[in-house]
């Protein structure tokens, strides 16, 4: 049966890779270590998948530009420190490898800057993999459209024929704005519970049964 999608972008940090705390933990260190007040994890993680500039910004609000400079630095200390370390989801190098044999076009959205998103594509070895990847050092932050209309103009793909797949309401809004397909995943920042007011039409547990879903040849 014909495939129903030409084109999936993919979130990296939650959906791909297993980072999320990882990045819970960078924010929650580098607040202490600029003198802010302590942090809460859960609202660290609340805000994967925005950019570091808006994420400071929805954490902590106007802070003096130095403060906010230097949160960003000790944030990207702490987090390229371990990156390297961060592995992905288990099955999930298989499935990239797989999706782009049998054809579809790849590409990756991602809160992350460019420079940490060549690291990681690096340190993954699927590079070669992706026909397409936007940060938000080219594009505004999600949940904004234009990393995916960048990558749907790109790749020649209607929205239509595209599928985004996250584990952010950031990821699901960012996709209604583009008029794309919505697959969310619970494993990653955000709950099920979280997730379900943004109305995504396809949900998954664990990225085995995301792949499963992916590799059926009915979908």
């Amino acid at each position: 049966m014909q495939k129903q999608y030409d084109l999936i972008v993919w979130d990296w940090d939650g959906t791909l890779a297993d980072s999320t705390g990882m990045i819970t933990n960078a924010l929650v260190k580098a607040a202490q270590q600029v003198g802010l007040p302590a942090l809460d994890p859960a609202k660290a993680t609340s805000i994967i998948g925005l950019g570091l500039r808006e994420s400071i910004y929805a954490l902590f609000g106007d802070l003096p530009e130095a403060q906010a400079r230097d949160l960003a630095a000790q944030y990207n200390t702490n987090y390229y420190a371990g990156e390297s370390e961060i592995p992905l989801f288990p099955g999930a190098s298989d499935t990239i490898i797989e999706l782009n044999k049998r054809g579809y076009k790849l590409a990756v959205a991602t809160g992350k800057g460019r420079r940490g998103l060549n690291l990681a594509l690096q340190h993954s070895g699927l590079t070669q993999y992706f026909h397409a990847t936007k940060t938000v050092d080219e594009c505004f932050s999600k949940p904004h459209p234009q990393m995916l209309d960048a990558l749907m103009d790109e790749l020649v793909v209607m929205p239509e024929r595209t599928l985004m797949i996250g584990d952010t309401h950031y990821d699901l809004q960012m996709a209604k704005n583009a008029g794309v397909h919505t697959a969310a995943v619970t494993y990653g920042a955000q709950s099920a519970v979280q997730l379900s007011p943004y109305s995504p039409e396809y949900v998954f547990n664990s990225f085995h049964d995301l792949s499963t879903w992916l590799l059926d040849e009915s979908h």
